[in-house]
């Protein structure tokens, strides 16, 4: 098991999408976020089924980071309840875990 995790979370528009993954990774709480289009979202919300597109954000970063990953995605996001589901990583490619570490540091 290695201290990495996938965070999800999903956006309303493209550009809230690009908004909120470059705000992530300026406070270098992530060191890649891909963003995927045309996800179709059903869910519960106050009563009702909603249905909506968003923009899928998937957010590579640490165990370490994650409390102030989450922090800023609050803080850059629109959604009243965004979500932000972090997923354990058990393993990966040794240069690829490292260069996350060192694009999650601070210079």
């Amino acid at each position: 098991m290695t201290d990495k995790v996938v965070v999800l979370t999903t956006c309303g528009s493209a550009e809230e999408a690009e908004r909120v993954a470059r705000a992530l990774l300026d406070a270098r709480v992530a060191a890649c976020v891909n963003i995927l289009p045309g996800v179709r979202s059903l869910y519960h919300w106050r009563g009702a089924v909603e249905e909506s597109g968003e923009w899928l954000l998937v957010i590579k970063s640490s165990r370490a980071a994650f409390a102030r990953l989450s922090a800023e995605l609050r803080k850059a996001h629109s959604y009243e309840v965004p979500e932000i589901l972090a997923l354990p990583v058990v393993e990966g490619a040794p240069e690829y875990l490292e260069w996350l570490d060192r694009e999650m540091r601070v210079s």
